[in-house]
């Protein structure tokens, strides 16, 4: 197994012990990172799939929220997306708090919250 998969299995262990959150609400965030960064590289879902080498099915799926993707896939995501696992738990404050106006730098200290608290857990398991 690889480090990515390590990653995926500490943060949301963490984010589920420290946040109590459900595994909706992990599928809700996850699956609107990777729509979010795919939309941010101009690519559709079929670009995604082939840069991922996995269906476009399956990032349908994903995105919809119908699959929680296997360890595999989620690497090959990250990799074809270029960037890093914990990148995609990691908190967007227009979907995190919809309907509410929330001051810049609030979005900015709760994404760097969650952001310290994956540094934080890798760390110890890394050393």
């Amino acid at each position: 197994m690889n480090i990515t998969y390590y990653k995926y299995v500490l943060i949301l262990n963490q984010i589920r012990k420290n946040h109590d959150m459900n595994t909706l609400e992990l599928k809700t965030r996850l699956s609107a990172n990777i729509k979010q960064l795919r939309k941010e590289k101009k690519w559709s879902q079929f670009e995604l799939a082939e840069q991922a080498d996995i269906s476009e099915q399956t990032i349908n799926s994903i995105e919809s929220r119908r699959l929680w993707p296997s360890d595999k896939t989620l690497a090959k995501i990250t990799d074809a997306l270029d960037t890093d696992i914990s990148r995609l738990f990691l908190p967007d404050c227009s979907t995190e708090f919809p309907g509410r106006e929330l001051p810049e730098d609030l979005c900015t200290a709760v994404v760097q919250s969650v952001r310290n608290l994956v540094e934080a857990t890798l760390q110890q398991y890394t050393k």
